[in-house]
């Protein structure tokens, strides 16, 4: 089975981004409302300049993390998508492995393959971005060049930051829960936007966010957490119009507090391209 082309690639990362960008999603920006001094367009102009390099099948992952990262910063004015491009680069790379194998398998092979230039790449692409509440590391550290290639590099921030323990996971999160979770609700609703409302719903109940915890530390995250389990009547089994108002009134008291779940934010986006991606590697039916 041949890969995906580059074009295929890019439509898939785009339909993620835009859909993620049109939902309503607690304490994030999105088409309802900015926040955190950030506009809606800001994050759909990244988008699109990060597209082609994440895209790019002549590129290694980290230099596309890279170059995705330095044209969204010259688009947006910000950083509004590093985590994102940490999920998405190895995604589409697997989407591109040609092979037989399903997207998991094709994705440990890619992360498997990643080297030191990778890491060189991703951690100036951290840098670049300078992420809110990014701290230092005794090991390691993106101040630095690195001197092991990237897997070991995310192993060591693993226990800390949930996109470097999706490295050394296999992207655990998207695979066993947020990819099933998409599924079922795509069963309980036809409104696209309400299943992503639901997506974001179930992550910020199910992990604490790990960009809160580097900004206001682990109790912060916590908290979050165990503020969209109390909501949990208004997402489940799905998000609904008659809902919409409440959620839409706790996505402006997270943004008065100044807590942004922006991890949470990236696996939606990363399960949204992988779902995207599986749909296109599937064989026609009856094949």
């Amino acid at each position: 089975m041949s890969g995906l082309t580059e074009d295929e690639v890019r439509a898939a990362f785009l339909g993620a981004c835009r859909a993620e960008l049109h939902a309503l999603k607690p304490g994030n920006v999105h088409v309802h409302a900015g926040g955190h001094g950030m506009e809606l367009a800001q994050f759909e102009a990244s988008a699109e300049a990060a597209a082609p390099w994440i895209a790019s099948g002549r590129l290694k992952v980290g230099e596309r993390i890279l170059r995705a990262l330095e044209a969204s910063l010259a688009a947006a004015g910000c950083n509004t998508n590093l985590g994102i491009l940490l999920l998405s680069a190895p995604l589409a790379a697997a989407a591109q492995t040609p092979g037989a194998g399903a997207l998991r398998d094709r994705l440990a092979q890619v992360l498997a393959a990643l080297d030191a230039a990778d890491a060189q790449a991703v951690f100036e692409a951290i840098r670049r971005a300078n992420p809110g509440g990014l701290g230092g590391a005794p090991d390691q550290d993106v101040a630095h060049a690195p001197t092991v290639g990237l897997l070991q590099a995310m192993a060591l921030a693993a226990d800390r930051d949930r996109i470097a323990r999706a490295y050394v996971t296999n992207f655990d999160e998207v695979f066993a829960f947020g990819m099933p979770t998409l599924e079922r609700v795509q069963c309980e609703t036809n409104d696209r936007s309400l299943a992503v409302t639901t997506l974001h719903m179930a992550y910020l109940a199910q992990f604490p966010d790990s960009h809160i915890a580097r900004k206001f530390g682990n109790s912060a995250a916590e908290g979050v957490q165990a503020d969209a389990q109390r909501h949990r009547a208004l997402w489940e089994p799905v998000a609904r119009p008659g809902t919409f108002a409440d959620l839409l009134a706790f996505d402006a008291d997270l943004k008065r507090r100044g807590l942004n779940p922006g991890t949470t934010a990236d696996f939606v986006v990363g399960t949204l391209f992988a779902a995207s991606i599986y749909v296109r590697l599937a064989p026609p039916s009856g094949a």
